[in-house]
């Protein structure tokens, strides 16, 4: 029987499983901090739209008017209370989308059915109030 050597290890050398381990680490965070990057870029691109800096630093919402605002144009597919009906539920959104997120979601219509809605920034704000309410 012939025994096969691996060409890459002598056989006085033994695989470290530790190094092994730290270089997987190691790509991961970097792969990590790439993609923070990234979102942390699109994240201030958005920001730096008039639009979005309209609504955010110059207007501030009022709750009942964005409630008016919801209803007229959103409850037909997020429910009355935006619990969901033909559109995903939208409680607590505001705990887990930014309001840039929001507004881009809301003026984008890149998740359809959802149309594009474009509301001048006063309405925005007013319907930004709101969803903080749900």
């Amino acid at each position: 029987m012939i025994l096969l050597e691996d060409p890459v290890l002598n056989p006085d050398q033994i695989p470290n499983p530790d190094l092994s381990l730290q270089k997987a680490l190691l790509v991961v965070l970097g792969w990590m901090l790439v993609i923070a990057v990234i979102i942390a870029g699109v994240y201030q691109v958005r920001l730096s739209d008039p639009y979005v800096r309209d609504v955010l630093n110059n207007h501030v919402g009022q709750v009942a008017q964005g409630n008016a605002i919801f209803q007229m144009n959103c409850s037909g597919c997020h429910g009355t209370a935006g619990n969901g009906k033909v559109g995903p539920s939208l409680r607590k959104v505001a705990n887990h989308r930014s309001q840039v997120g929001l507004i881009y979601q809301i003026t984008s219509g890149k998740t359809p059915p959802m149309p594009k809605f474009q509301a001048n920034p006063q309405e925005m704000a007013d319907l930004l109030s709101y969803l903080q309410t749900l």
